[in-house]
């Protein structure tokens, strides 16, 4: 019945990737099938899979997010979870060391949401009137490459 839509995007507010999942299904599972599917093309050879650093809200800050991301080598912008830390401090000298971010990286968090309001000036996919997920995948995908060559236009 319902559906949740994790993506990602670049500063410009572009998207880069979409999953549609069910809408009861958790966020932080969904992080590395995102990051997969990212491929940006340039003027010449293989397309680009990996960002320089990924910015993301607390619902992404688990150690497998972050062992993933450090495997491929890209800097983690993922604040820590209040009970994450509590759970840090209580474990004493063994704790570890306390998760750092960019804080300027992390104010630019934004462009992600900023990109979804833009999807969802379609009125088809803000109400959801697509009956199946591949539809509104479809749809989603559509208008994706809408605001990639709106973004390409000179102004």
């Amino acid at each position: 019945m319902t559906s949740k839509v994790h993506q990602s995007a670049d500063r410009r507010c572009r998207p880069l990737s979409f999953v549609l999942t069910p809408g009861q299904a958790a966020d932080s599972p969904r992080f590395t099938a995102v990051l997969e599917r990212i491929k940006v093309r340039g003027p010449v050879g293989r397309p680009r899979t990996r960002p320089d650093a990924v910015a993301a809200d607390k619902a992404y800050s688990s150690r497998a997010n972050r062992a993933y991301l450090r495997r491929r080598k890209i800097q983690a912008v993922i604040p820590e979870k209040t009970d994450q830390a509590a759970n840090r401090k209580k474990r004493g000298s063994r704790c570890g060391r306390p998760v750092s971010h960019d804080a300027a990286l992390y104010k630019e968090r934004n462009t992600a949401e900023r990109c979804i309001n833009k999807i969802k000036e379609w009125r088809g996919l803000a109400t959801r009137y697509d009956k199946t997920p591949a539809s509104y995948l479809a749809g989603l995908h559509l208008h994706g490459a809408v605001i990639w060559l709106r973004s390409l236009q000179p102004v």
